[in-house]
């Protein structure tokens, strides 16, 4: 079934024009919605404004927004004053540079669309995308609409293009303001522990199928149990368990519950294959007893 269009647009560079079709990245039906009941009687209840001084009922309507510029006090504004102060909403995405696509880190991203062409418009389109992806490049440019003014980036994506919807810079915080606590110096053999760590569960592909919502998954297998008029049974919780405290201990820990038997000397970072070495201490042990059996009679020979 054909993608929905949310929104159309047109994509300009220089005196090129593309234009295009938004279309929503995401499932709006896999997530799961409540409504607010009386549990008297399971009837859904209202939301309503209500004036605390004096007890009224106010309706959405007759409100008037209002800026707290002190405790207490707001500077208020019609509706007809905020509309006028919003951008006017324009089909217009327009490019202003192009970066390349490793600059924009994901912290600035918030909200993504697929861009599809509009008829008429596929030549302009995948010239563009295959510009920007034979150059590694993405494009950044503005967009209005629903009364604000975006900064958006513009991407290569399968065989397409992507379009993502940024943050700007003073809406987020800047990482000096979480603390660190002092800065410790690292073991020898720790940070080698923590990069075998690292390589045993690694993948050099990205596969989101693997992974799923299991609280959705969950909710939905218990909304059925009651439809049914079943009761869902809950799973039990699994033991916490033990800390370990020390660093070095909780890497070797992590590397032999993971199945890894080659582990870092923390010491000298040499690596030893603990398995390799157990099974030796057992052939050892074996070869030692029959010696032992074996000495008297090699002695009575030798006499």
């Amino acid at each position: 079934m054909p993608a929905r269009s949310v929104g159309a647009g047109t994509v300009s560079f220089g005196l090129v024009s593309i234009p295009v079709r938004l279309y929503s990245t995401s499932e709006t039906s896999g997530g799961v919605r409540f409504n607010m009941l009386d549990p008297t009687d399971n009837t859904r209840v209202k939301q309503q404004l209500v004036n605390p001084r004096t007890g009224e009922l106010v309706e959405r309507k007759e409100t008037i927004k209002g800026y707290e510029f002190g405790k207490g006090q707001y500077v208020t504004f019609s509706n007809e004053e905020i509309k006028e102060l919003q951008e006017k909403a324009s089909p217009a995405i327009e490019i202003t540079e192009f970066v390349p696509l490793a600059e924009v880190e994901p912290i600035y991203f918030e909200k993504s669309y697929y861009l599809g062409p509009e008829k008429g418009g596929e030549r302009a389109y995948r010239l563009l995308s295959e510009a920007m992806r034979s150059t590694g490049r993405s494009a950044l440019a503005r967009h209005a609409a629903r009364g604000k003014q975006y900064l958006v980036m513009l991407r290569p994506y399968a065989s397409g293009l992507l379009m993502q919807q940024l943050k700007y810079e003073d809406e987020l915080k800047a990482f000096d303001e979480v603390p660190l606590g002092e800065e410790t110096e690292l073991k020898p053999g720790e940070l080698e522990l923590a990069v075998q760590l690292i390589e045993q569960i690694a993948s050099d592909d990205f596969k989101p199928d693997q992974y799923t919502d299991e609280v959705r998954k969950r909710l939905w297998e218990a909304i059925q149990s009651k439809i049914e008029g079943r009761e869902f049974a809950e799973d039990e919780a699994e033991a916490p368990q033990a800390q370990i405290i020390d660093l070095m201990e909780a890497l070797k820990a992590s590397l032999s519950k993971n199945g890894d038997t080659e582990t870092g000397d923390a010491a000298g970072g040499r690596k030893s294959k603990t398995g390799s070495r157990k099974a030796g201490a057992g052939k050892t042990s074996k070869k030692r007893a029959r010696r032992a059996k074996a000495e008297p009679e090699r002695r009575a020979a030798v006499g």
